[in-house]
């Protein structure tokens, strides 16, 4: 898998306008969001990791809102990793001995098939002791008007919405906007605060 992920690929799918699926603008929107959730919900944010992080945009928007926080960068690209220093490993494989107070896993885990993707949720949730912020493409999502194919690769794993929900569900809280939270956490929530 690190062979697809190479220079061309960065090059197409971050580095052209008119390709690109990600700036460094949508980061830092993101960010703002995740971290101010986590803190309304008393959540300290930490350490982070950053599963498929690719140029590291996450660490920037991170850093610009607190630069104490300690960010871990892990990438199945051998490109990406040679090329900014990440931690060499795929989602299903990577299981670090410490915890992270907020893992980010964005468009990865529809490279994976059923069995890695379903090791790859029990890893990150192992070694997440806040919240997850998870965004991947379902098979809804590429039937339905969600996603802009002239700047989408294709996906090679579509599964449902509810193949994920019953994967995640016992381990994290659905709080909505794509995070989830740790259930080991043991954050008191409103009932309504969760979907």
């Amino acid at each position: 898998m690190s062979a697809a992920f190479d220079e061309s690929y960065y090059r197409r799918w971050y580095g052209h306008a008119k390709t690109r699926a990600y700036t460094q603008a949508d980061k830092d929107v993101e960010a703002s969001f995740v971290l101010s959730y986590l803190a309304h919900l008393a959540v300290p944010v930490k350490s982070v990791v950053d599963i498929g992080c690719g140029l590291g945009h996450w660490r920037t928007a991170l850093h610009k809102i607190n630069p104490a926080i300690k960010y871990t960068g892990v990438e199945v690209s051998a490109f990406a990793c040679q090329r900014f220093g990440w931690v060499h490993a795929s989602a299903d494989t990577y299981k670090p001995r410490q915890k992270f107070d907020l893992v980010i896993c964005q468009q990865v885990l529809q490279h994976l098939d059923n069995k890695q993707c379903a090791q790859a949720l029990a890893y990150m949730a192992s070694y997440c002791r806040g919240a997850l912020f998870l965004q991947v493409a379902t098979k809804g999502d590429w039937d339905g008007d969600v996603i802009d194919k002239k700047r989408s690769e294709k996906h090679d794993y579509l599964r449902t919405g509810a193949w994920y929900r019953r994967q995640l569900a016992p381990h994290f809280i659905n709080m909505g906007g794509g995070l989830f939270l740790a259930r080991s956490a043991e954050i008191p929530l409103f009932e309504l605060d969760a979907l």
